[in-house]
């Protein structure tokens, strides 16, 4: 039951709590952290893309001043990492992906051996001691290499160099659609592979616990629980015996949300030197060995009948995972995703479509913010774009024809969408472009022979992926469920614990205030416990936009059971139902005498100190344990963006000139913190759109080594970003609330592609490819005109 007041902390933009700390240099990182006799690791890396291991020699290394050890996977004898997907092996091959390289190498970067010293410098020192002699082996750095017969292959047991080879759906009858279709488009895309690049690179400090007869590894990431079982697992020890502490945290995007391979070698070294022993990734190594993501290739097609109707979608997808599976998740996360979820926002009456995932001689891919949204999104919107110029109908009318506006709605897809505003999204977003004069302004301009374009996208983010939703992909590993526990000390003050982990979402904020709401008790008596495998049951992390709408949700049960118990103790003590009490801001109040009132710190006293007062059947203490799971499809944020651009023909360069995002995530528990993930995610998603591109030579030696070669655009690049809420409340959170982490980074590469093709209108020249460059710009611009007709 709810507090009796309206005074309610969610929907209101309250100031983090984690600010103070952070913002005056009182957070604590995994690099803060300095244990007494700690050592410093680095890792022997290939050098090579392709190779077989002749020798990896040591011996040298260990005769470096300030060496204490060194160790190659002979030597720690780890168990290997493998992801699974309960499908045939025609359908998904698993990869096994050893901590440390044996008998091959698959791309530059892969961890051979750890070096253990007394400072980074000495680590670093050791490096350059090793000698590791290959055979080299021809690379696999494309789609077209991984596909050719003659080619190598990257794992022997994957023939044509495929991990991934789905065709979820197919309906009846689609060729005979798009032949008798008035119209069809086509859209051939590509995106640049990219970095997450959190702030806070990876990092571990490991050590052996004699008392608790624990290894504990303080480590920045998303997924601790998951951590701990591949630790345990690999160095064959209880769980028990592996304690994951994460501190606070600069960043993750999906990059930590899977478990690497440093920070078990880390541990393991840990466990046989009985020191500590801290890594800290370099920007170099996190730039080129670390997982990357979004490298993707999209044949799509689509039909339409006369009046600009979809009639149908055909898609083949291709996306390069690099060389390994990530664990849990595999190779499928992406292809799955996107054949999953391609129809999006419109009415797609048939559908099919092919995805599969490649191996290649690069470093492994690991979801980042969007996973394969971004990607889909900007294909369906291009497919719109180029329907609505060859039909002659304006590209948002086509969308209006097309988009979802009854609910809930079942897809082509097998999937339900619940209720959204996808329609009024798209018109807000238009009248606030308008309203800002934008259109007479690109009027003016152009007649000036300036090259500005209007885009849009229109999108749904599928969030609360719950058990249900993670098991239709077949995975051995399922995560979904969030479990909480809200206890309340005897002071009135209250701790609560979630599965979830922040790595820059306001946590300690959003969930304190979902709890101060159930319980009516002042936001600063509630403490959020996260990240901490010994203090928090269970938990499978924060990814997916889960953790307010699986995490939160099992937080507000866990509260209100809490609640409920509290009025049960205050009933007791009146001698009353519990349902003749309410709860209210402080404590419990009789519904029948306004006058009497019960403190929280009065009711802990007595279940706590005077527990011989409670009746049969209330237990001592004010302790509530609650489980959350989404049983169903999900829930589907939704927004447009709409973009403004304009092209400057001396230097090819795009200067976005006003950015609009209409977004509806269902309840913002913290409007504030909404906004920000969302500009967050939209400077990432331009990130992709204009800048961000990690190449590699045909030897696979990557490109992007250092910010030299990998652009990252700046807070000169990024635009102010007007932000409309709508508000279409969740039926299937505790909350009312629809996840909002990766949003902005799903609209954004398709409404700046849309808005620079919009500028580029003239010329006769589309482009369908990401990163959008000055030189791809440049020629559009300068190339000749198209020839008229007459």
């Amino acid at each position: 039951m709810k507090p009796a007041t309206d005074d309610r902390l969610v929907g209101r933009s309250v100031a983090r709590r984690e600010d103070p700390r952070l913002l005056s240099g009182h957070g604590r990182f995994v690099d803060d952290i300095e244990l007494p006799g700690q050592l410093h690791a680095q890792f022997v890396r290939s050098t090579v893309a392709h190779g077989v291991i002749n020798g990896v020699d040591l011996t040298e290394v260990r005769n470096v001043p300030g060496v204490v050890a060194a160790f190659s996977a002979a030597d720690l004898e780890l168990g290997d990492i493998t992801a699974q997907l309960g499908r045939p092996i025609s359908e998904f091959v698993p990869t096994v992906m050893p901590i440390l390289a044996r008998d091959r190498v698959r791309y530059v970067g892969e961890p051979i051996a750890v070096v253990v010293a007394r400072d980074p410098y000495a680590a670093e020192d050791g490096l350059e001691a090793a000698k590791v002699t290959y055979e080299t082996l021809p690379p696999v750095t494309s789609e077209e290499q991984a596909f050719a017969a003659e080619s190598p292959l990257v794992h022997e047991e994957a023939a044509h160099n495929t991990l991934v080879d789905v065709t979820p759906f197919a309906t009846r009858g689609i060729d005979r659609i798009f032949t008798k279709a008035a119209c069809v488009v086509h859209v051939d895309a590509r995106t640049g592979r990219q970095n997450a690049l959190p702030l806070e690179t990876r990092g571990v400090v490991a050590h052996w616990d004699d008392r608790e007869e624990q290894l504990v590894l303080h480590t920045c990431t998303q997924v601790p629980h998951q951590v701990r079982t591949v630790a345990s697992r690999c160095m064959r020890l209880d769980e028990r015996a592996v304690r994951v502490i994460v501190p606070d945290m600069g960043g993750g995007f999906g990059l930590k949300c899977v478990v690497g391979r440093e920070e078990i070698a880390v541990a393991a070294a840990a466990l046989r030197l009985r020191r500590p022993v801290k890594w800290i990734e370099d920007r170099k190594d996190a730039l080129s060995a670390s997982f990357l993501a979004r490298e993707q290739h999209y044949t799509a097609r689509a039909a339409f009948d006369a009046d600009g109707r979809i009639l149908g979608l055909d898609a083949d997808v291709v996306c390069d995972m690099g060389a390994y599976s990530c664990y849990p998740f595999t190779a499928g996360i992406e292809p799955l995703m996107a054949a999953a979820e391609m129809p999006g926002v419109y009415k797609v009456p048939a559908y099919r479509v092919r995805g599969r995932a490649i191996t290649t001689n690069k470093a492994p891919t690991a979801p980042y913010r969007g996973v394969s949204r971004p990607q889909y999104v900007m294909v369906v919107e291009r497919l719109m774009e180029r329907a609505a110029r060859e039909l002659g109908l304006d590209p948002l009318e086509i969308r209006r024809r097309n988009i979802i506006t009854e609910f809930p709605y079942t897809g082509v897809n097998d999937i339900t969408y619940d209720p959204g505003s996808y329609l009024e999204s798209l018109n807000l977003c238009e009248q606030a472009l308008k309203e800002a004069g934008w259109y007479a302004r690109q009027a003016a301009a152009r007649a000036e022979g300036r090259h500005i374009g209007i885009g849009y996208s229109c999108f749904s983010e599928r969030t609360g992926y719950g058990s249900k939703a993670f098991a239709a992909r077949k995975m051995e590993v399922v995560p979904g469920f969030d479990l909480s526990e809200v206890r309340m000390d005897t002071s009135g003050a209250v701790t609560v614990t979630t599965g979830t982990m922040s790595h820059g979402q306001s946590h300690e904020t959003t969930m304190a205030q979902i709890v101060a709401d159930a319980l009516g008790v002042d936001i600063a008596k509630v403490k959020l416990h996260q990240g901490d495998t010994d203090r928090i049951t269970y938990g499978w992390g924060s990814f997916a936009s889960r953790s307010i709408t699986v995490g939160g949700s099992a937080v507000r049960l866990a509260a209100a059971k809490l609640g409920d118990k509290l009025r049960a103790v205050a009933a007791a003590e009146w001698g009353i139902s519990p349902d003749e009490t309410e709860l209210d801001r402080g404590g419990v109040r009789r519904r029948d005498d306004p006058d009497a009132f019960l403190t929280h710190a009065h009711l802990a006293d007595t279940a706590y100190l005077r527990s011989h007062l409670l009746p049969k059947g209330i237990d001592p203490g004010l302790t509530a344990t609650a489980v959350f799971d989404v049983h169903n499809d999900g829930t589907f944020s939704n927004a447009t963006h709409g973009v403004v651009v304009e092209l400057h023909e001396g230097t090819g360069q795009v200067e976005i000139l006003a950015y609009v995002c209409v977004e509806d995530c269902g309840v913002a528990i913290n409007p504030q913190v909404v906004e920000g993930q969302a500009r967050g995610g939209i400077a990432q998603g331009i990130a992709g759109a204009l800048f961000e591109q990690v190449t590699y030579d045909a030897q696979g030696e990557p490109s992007a080594t250092s910010f030299m070669d990998y652009k990252v655009p700046t807070a000169h690049e990024i635009p102010d970003v007007s932000i409309h809420h709508l508000e279409t409340p969740c039926a299937f959170t505790e909350t009312g609330a629809k996840g909002a982490g990766e949003g902005g980074t799903i609209g954004a590469p398709a409404a700046v592609l849309n808005a620079v093709n919009d500028a580029l209108r003239a010329t006769g020249v589309e482009l369908d490819n990401t990163p959008i460059t000055p030189e791809t710009v440049h020629r559009a611009l300068t190339a000749p005109a198209p020839e008229q007709t007459s």
